[in-house]
């Protein structure tokens, strides 16, 4: 499953029809994280190694991609679930969704779902969560920012589509540059993450969609986006 996100996730990445990317599932669980029997003493501490660490490269995957990514939560996410929703840009979820990191109740904590947990959420929270193996209900969630958003189950689809949407009206190389150096200067202090984006903000405006956006505005059109990274010249 793993593999098939990756593959999933970077089928077409460069392609300019990608605006964005939403992750779902079907059925009562978003996702309920590891197959537990593939992290059996069956298997040797190479196998387990291979697992945790493709995992890890899905998640940080996430945030490396030039596009947004939304998770569709629909039912329950668990331990690296959990980890899933926490890891992407926008999580809509439906009333009905929870969210644990339960591992340590089987002996195995939650400490890869940790990352992402406490990147999202307050520590206490994320700890509470941690420790306990309780679960969040999708309005805890949204109180605490593990989610964007929480809406009925008939209206998740309608919900997600219309964030879509209004994502896909703006310039995708534009988002790709903000989304990273969200990420870039997110965990720096606040000195060297305003350095960071004021330069950014510099190259945004040499960029042609950075242009064609303030063009657009003073002469009161629609902009009409390249969406490519070229400067204007």
């Amino acid at each position: 499953m793993l593999q098939s996100l990756r593959r999933d996730l970077l089928h077409d990445v460069q392609s300019r029809e990608l605006r964005v990317i939403v992750i779902a599932a079907e059925g009562p669980v978003f996702s309920s994280g590891h197959d537990l029997k593939e992290l059996s003493s069956e298997d040797d501490v190479k196998h387990h190694t291979q697992v945790f660490e493709l995992c890890a490269e899905v998640m940080t995957l996430i945030q490396k991609l030039p596009v947004p990514v939304i998770a569709k939560v629909n039912g329950l996410a668990t331990a690296a679930g959990c980890q899933l929703v926490a890891s992407c840009d926008i999580a809509v979820a439906s009333e009905k969704s929870q969210f644990a990191t339960p591992g340590v109740n089987i002996g195995l904590f939650c400490s890869t779902p940790a990352v992402a947990l406490g990147r999202s959420l307050p520590r206490k929270v994320a700890l509470e969560m941690l420790f306990t193996g309780e679960p969040l209900s999708a309005h805890e969630a949204l109180m605490h920012g593990l989610v964007s958003k929480v809406v009925p189950e008939d209206k998740l689809e309608e919900e997600t589509m219309k964030i879509s949407q209004k994502i896909c009206e703006s310039s995708k190389s534009i988002l790709a540059l903000g989304k990273a150096t969200f990420y870039r200067q997110i965990t720096q202090d606040l000195d060297t993450a305003y350095k960071i984006t004021t330069k950014v903000m510099v190259d945004n405006l040499t960029l042609r969609d950075g242009q064609e956006g303030i063009e657009a505005f003073v002469q009161k059109r629609k902009p009409v986006w390249s969406h490519s990274q070229e400067e204007k010249k």
